[in-house]
């Protein structure tokens, strides 16, 4: 286990296809407390192991193809479209999995994880009570609802990280300040960026603002 440690996932498998003690080591959940991903490709892989050791889980993307990720969905073009669905689901599922077989996790961080819903942090955050930190950065797709589910579920987190993600307001940050007093939040330049909006919203809204100028 000690000289497992030092290898990377890759290199973890290739060691334990060896021998069959090997692979004894390789599937000791002992070994697998900390997992580090750098894109969503790398989830779908079997050189690693789930298990209720986890308990520092990273997935952070920062290629360029982030950026295809983030823009709206009623903005995007076929090809966009065709380039988000082959991998849209693939963290949902994937933290799915660390719901059901990660209950003691105390880190979880995702980073340019474009098509993380809402509903994906509300079950974590019930099936994984032991939550000390949970990091959001550049995931557009998270609103109030997930902060909203921090202050019902979130009892044992200490840091709180929403930053980059442009459909968080400062009414729902300011509601987990009131409500969370003791949870270290931070929220950079969350709140001052400009949420995702159809068109007719945006008509709508400007028709009603006219309306309250007139009245």
């Amino acid at each position: 286990l000690h000289l497992f440690s030092f290898l990377d996932k890759n290199s973890r498998k290739n060691l334990a296809k060896t021998c069959h003690k090997l692979l004894e080591v390789f599937e000791d959940p002992l070994l697998w407390p900390l997992l580090n991903f750098h894109s969503p490709v790398e989830l779908k892989k079997d050189n690693f192991l789930l298990g209720p050791a986890l308990k520092y889980l990273s997935i952070c993307w920062y290629s360029e193809r982030v950026k295809v990720c983030n823009i709206e969905d009623w903005m995007k073009n076929s090809f966009q479209r065709d380039f988000c669905n082959r991998h849209e689901n693939t963290v949902r599922d994937f933290l799915l999995q660390v719901c059901n077989r990660c209950p003691n996790l105390l880190s979880l961080t995702l980073s340019g994880c474009g098509h993380v819903t809402d509903d994906s942090i509300l079950l974590l955050l019930r099936s994984c009570p032991k939550l000390r930190t949970l990091k959001l950065e550049n995931c557009v797709r998270i609103t109030d609802r997930s902060l909203q589910a921090v202050t019902l579920h979130g009892g044992a987190l200490h840091t709180l990280h929403v930053d980059f993600c442009r459909n968080i307001t400062q009414a729902g940050l300011q509601r987990v300040r009131e409500q969370c007093p003791s949870v270290m939040l931070r929220a950079e330049r969350s709140a001052n960026m400009i949420p995702d909006s159809q068109p007719d919203k945006k008509l709508r809204l400007e028709r009603a603002s006219r309306k309250l100028v007139e009245l």
